[in-house]
């Protein structure tokens, strides 16, 4: 365990009961990676759950750095040890939005991933080696019953709020229809109920990219997909910018302005930011992570088994605060409206940005001046 300035600490819990996949697959138990900040009242009353997206972990504030008691429980940690930063930090901390004075915060890294929590990455007690692409095909109703074992674990027997942008918002609805009791409300942000064809159909692309790379071996890789996953994310990022963000940021420039203009090295700076991104990703995800997280997302469907979506969203009783965003073309606003007016107990608020679908991890003085007081009113 770690604990430092934010009261954070960082630790695998390791669920030693029965763990069954909703594709049918029972492990014996699973390891499920979370950090926490702040300190549970005495009324528990002040527990947060922060869900994150695709490919990012339980490091929401701080840099995510591990001691070597918890790198020992899960080698998967090492390759990333003080290597990135909380994705939300700047919303999370003593005196910032979610106050760790105030609240007790948690994050869990999902299940399918590759931060500590049971994956791809993880070792086949009957093999003695990882699993691999023979990995259980998670759902994000897998991931939300691994998140209410670890409150259970945590002694947590109700949360003040629920919130997460994507794939984090999906889970937060999904919350809110599997243990709605436990669930005070919920802030989804940037998310749907459903993933349209658009979505799937991206998703698709990318993980083309992967399968279609020589490297990836049947999913049986010692090293990397490196160049089928990079393409992977250059094909995510350009659905999670918009075009008026690129032409605005690269301005159609070279990266060698005054080089011979058919000069094949002479790539432009949009080029040359989308393979950086590519290969930043390959440093520190793995690729049948990627796979088996974003077949997730495909499959993510809050109807499925419960009847009507319009029905569904209906029965959801906590109070809900829906953020959308003006330019996100990955989860359109109009996603969230409908969501907001189909929730009996929902507001909905839009982020303006030029940034589209990441504007939730850029936004934040928008984002604070709408979660504020949806805090203060609970």
């Amino acid at each position: 365990m770690l604990s430092d300035s934010l009261n954070r600490v960082v630790d695998i819990f390791r669920d030693e009961e029965p763990f069954t996949f909703e594709c049918g697959q029972t492990f014996d138990g699973i390891d499920v990676a979370f950090e926490t900040y702040g300190t549970l009242n005495k009324d528990k009353s002040n527990a947060v759950l922060v869900c994150h997206a695709l490919t990012g972990g339980a490091n929401v504030a701080g840099d995510a750095s591990y001691p070597d008691a918890v790198i020992n429980k899960s080698n998967m940690l090492a390759a990333v040890n003080g290597s990135l930063s909380g994705w939300w930090q700047t919303l999370i901390g003593p005196g910032k939005l979610f106050d760790t004075s105030k609240y007790f915060i948690i994050s869990s890294n999902i299940l399918g991933s590759c931060y500590g929590s049971s994956g791809p990455l993880s070792i086949n007690p009957e093999t003695e080696k990882k699993f691999g692409i023979e990995f259980p095909q998670v759902t994000v109703r897998d991931m939300v019953k691994a998140q209410y074992r670890l409150m259970k674990h945590l002694a947590v027997d109700n949360l003040q709020t629920i919130i997460g942008g994507s794939l984090g918002g999906m889970q937060a609805l999904e919350w809110a229809a599997c243990y709605p009791v436990f669930v005070k409300s919920i802030i989804p942000v940037a998310t749907t109920t459903r993933h349209s064809d658009w979505s799937i159909g991206l998703n698709h692309l990318a993980r083309q990219a992967i399968i279609d790379d020589p490297q990836w071996q049947s999913g049986d890789y010692k090293d990397q997909p490196k160049k089928g996953l990079s393409l992977a994310r250059k094909i995510g990022m350009i659905s999670y910018r918009t075009d008026i963000n690129f032409n605005n940021k690269f301005y159609n420039q070279r990266k060698f302005e005054g080089n011979s203009f058919f000069d094949e090295d002479n790539i432009f700076q949009v080029e040359s930011y989308l393979n950086y991104q590519g290969e930043k990703l390959v440093e520190r995800f793995d690729a049948n992570s990627f796979l088996n997280i974003s077949r997730a997302m495909d499959l993510h469907d809050l109807s499925r088994e419960r009847g009507e979506m319009e029905d569904v969203l209906k029965s959801i009783k906590c109070k809900t605060l829906c953020i959308g965003i003006d330019t996100d073309i990955l989860y359109p606003a109009h996603e969230q409206k409908t969501i907001a007016k189909n929730i009996p107990n929902a507001v909905y608020k839009e982020i303006e940005s030029e940034a589209g679908h990441d504007a939730f991890l850029i936004e934040f003085e928008q984002m604070s001046k709408f979660i504020k007081p949806f805090l203060e009113g609970l």
